[in-house]
């Protein structure tokens, strides 16, 4: 099933159950993949639909982050609550092992040799493990193979 049919009824489902947090979260997330569609003038696949997800997270974590320092635990409950909701989307992510699995692969086929080829190494890393990483974790795998 279509991730955008999966958002969609996992909504239907969170307003007969009166689930005000995966309510307000996946019509957000609905306002999101709409307002990018409009933007492209075309409809978002689910691998799309998985970056648009995966930015939303990264702002929740943003947003947890900024809450707890302010001292508003209430507010970052929320969206921890919600963050939650968002990572149902996302695609069972590698482990470390595996991902440095993959960019030791990437390194050697590539004849990668010091950190100035750090770009094209993440760039086909990415592109191999597109949403089954988080790119932080990517990026400290390579650099740490990278200035070995």
């Amino acid at each position: 099933m279509p991730l955008k049919e999966t958002i969609d009824n996992q909504l239907v489902a969170a307003t007969k159950e009166k689930d005000t947090v995966r309510i307000s979260t996946l019509r957000l997330l609905r306002a999101a993949i709409k307002n990018r569609e409009v933007e492209l003038q075309s409809s978002l696949d689910d691998q799309e639909i998985v970056r648009l997800v995966r930015t939303q997270i990264k702002q929740r974590k943003e947003a947890i982050r900024q809450f707890k320092e302010g001292g508003r635990n209430d507010l970052a409950d929320r969206e921890e609550e919600e963050l939650a909701v968002l990572m149902s989307f996302m695609p069972e992510q590698l482990s470390a092992e595996a991902i440095r699995q993959v960019v030791t692969d990437v390194i050697h086929n590539l004849g990668a040799k010091d950190m100035k080829d750090m770009g094209p190494v993440m760039k086909t890393v990415m592109g191999k493990l597109a949403g089954a990483v988080d790119g932080k974790l990517v990026n400290e795998i390579v650099r740490k193979q990278l200035s070995h």
